[in-house]
């Protein structure tokens, strides 16, 4: 009898030893670095193949067949890309969407730069300056162009109601109702969203630059353009190459601004390629001419960050 309870014993003192065995094994496992890294990698990769991955390689395979929202699919080859190739809404898009994503990126460079700047220098309430400046780039696309739409009304919009009343025209311009305005507003409201990302990215940049270089630079001689020309501008080059490359990507597929504000028209002078894939794919229901015109998105996109990764390395 006493044999059995001994033997009892030492069973179950021998099992938490394997239990602490086994956990001690795991945790030396998971402390290892490279598995550690994997495990947290797992998971967005995951997120990206499901959410990502998978709808562009649909994309893709929608892309070879002429298929209909309610229709069977069938096999095309190249045969939607010749038909874009004759289409000159296609062609007019992206033409639109090249001038759209230059202009608007060009003066949220140039504005961002002005803005981190001034927001460098010391005032009174600069923090409260600072989170207010953030408000476009935090608000929901959709809510802010809604806003937009009612101050560019040509009726009662806050834009003409405030020329009419300073007595600068007589009546405001139709500023979504006429090809060269409506392109000028959509660039407009992008402008506005974008400033507070490149501001705030210049800013960071500005607050890195060490104050001795600008000492160096005074004692040498150089007013305030010199330092600006010779110490700030260079020392910010790569982070506005950097955020100008974000920013490119995000105006190049930019829908729900130009979507909710003018819907690709008036005469399809504002789609860009993104409204006019949506525009065939929804509205005219070819999904496969639709994902044909997202997909040619990719190469004009990808030449253009190639050439700016290029002159980065250069730098």
């Amino acid at each position: 009898m006493n044999e059995v309870v001994e033997a009892s014993r030492a069973t179950a003192l021998a099992a938490p030893a394997q239990g602490s065995f086994r956990l001690g094994r795991l945790g030396a496992l998971v402390q290892r670095e490279s598995v550690f890294s994997w495990l947290m990698l797992t998971p967005p990769v995951l997120f990206l193949l499901a959410f990502l991955g998978y709808p562009f390689f649909y994309g893709v395979y929608l892309s070879f067949f002429r298929r209909e929202v309610a229709g069977p699919a069938s096999f095309v080859g190249l045969g939607n890309f010749v038909t874009l190739s004759k289409d000159p809404i296609f062609w007019q898009s992206v033409g639109n969407t090249i001038k759209f994503t230059a202009v608007a990126t060009l003066l949220k460079a140039a504005g961002g730069l002005g803005m981190a700047l001034v927001m460098n220098q010391n005032f009174r309430m600069k923090a409260l300056t600072r989170a207010m400046l953030l408000l476009p780039f935090i608000v929901p696309t959709v809510l802010s162009t809604v806003a937009w739409q009612w101050i560019l009304d040509p009726g009662m919009g806050l834009f003409n109601r405030l020329l009419v009343v300073s007595g600068l025209a007589t009546t405001g311009p139709s500023w979504l109702g006429t090809p060269t305005m409506a392109m000028v507003s959509i660039i407009m409201v992008n402008t506005w969203r974008g400033l507070p990302f490149f501001g705030i990215s210049i800013l960071a940049g500005l607050q890195t630059i060490p104050l001795e270089l600008h000492e160096s630079a005074t004692i040498d001689g150089a007013g305030t353009w010199g330092r600006f020309r010779y110490v700030t501008l260079p020392s910010l080059l790569p982070v506005i190459l950097i955020v100008t490359t974000f920013s490119i990507i995000f105006t190049f597929f930019d829908f729900q601004l130009v979507y909710v504000l003018t819907g690709g028209g008036p005469a399809n002078s504002t789609h860009l390629m993104a409204t006019y894939a949506y525009s065939l794919s929804m509205g005219a229901g070819q999904m496969g001419l639709g994902s044909a015109v997202a997909l040619s998105m990719v190469p004009v996109l990808g030449l253009v960050l190639v050439l700016l990764t290029l002159y980065v390395r250069k730098d």
